[in-house]
């Protein structure tokens, strides 16, 4: 008896578990669709006028300051370029927020903060080691960053 009453228990709780996501979705706080577009058209819907670093024909970057702190916003030419930058940027440390042709570099608050605006995956670069042939990382390193 107990075993089918723990059944129907567990099944019964699933059914509110599952009835509960689907009606709570559009009440719960979500990730916006992925932002796309030109550097300021992202930096726009970030609340961001970027200071533009580099303005080339494969990527344009820009730095931003809100409310929530500094970042770093990079625009692709290409896909692959986006990947190719990120794979090398994350030796360096830091958060990053991916979206299509584009990412947001800073802290991890930071970017998580962008993230309720600009949509986007998570993306976490590699842990700081101590004595690496490297400069002395920080987030000042990121803002350095170009590829080329």
């Amino acid at each position: 008896m107990r075993t089918e009453r723990s059944l129907v228990v567990l099944a019964t709780l699933a059914l509110v578990l599952t009835a509960g996501c689907a009606g709570n979705d559009e009440k719960a706080p979500t990730t916006p669709e992925t932002a796309t577009g030109s550097l300021e058209q992202i930096a726009s819907k970030a609340e961001c006028e970027p200071n533009i670093q580099t303005d080339a024909d494969e990527l344009r970057q820009g730095n931003c300051t809100t409310d929530d702190g500094k970042y770093v916003l990079v625009t692709f030419a290409t896909d692959r370029g986006l990947r190719e930058w990120i794979n090398e940027a994350k030796d360096y440390g830091g958060s990053y927020l991916v979206g299509r042709k584009w990412v947001a570099v800073g802290d991890d608050k930071v970017v998580t903060a962008l993230r309720g605006r600009l949509g986007g995956t998570m993306e976490a670069g590699s842990s700081h080691h101590s004595g690496g042939s490297g400069g002395g990382g920080g987030d000042e390193g990121h803002s350095g960053h170009h590829t080329g």
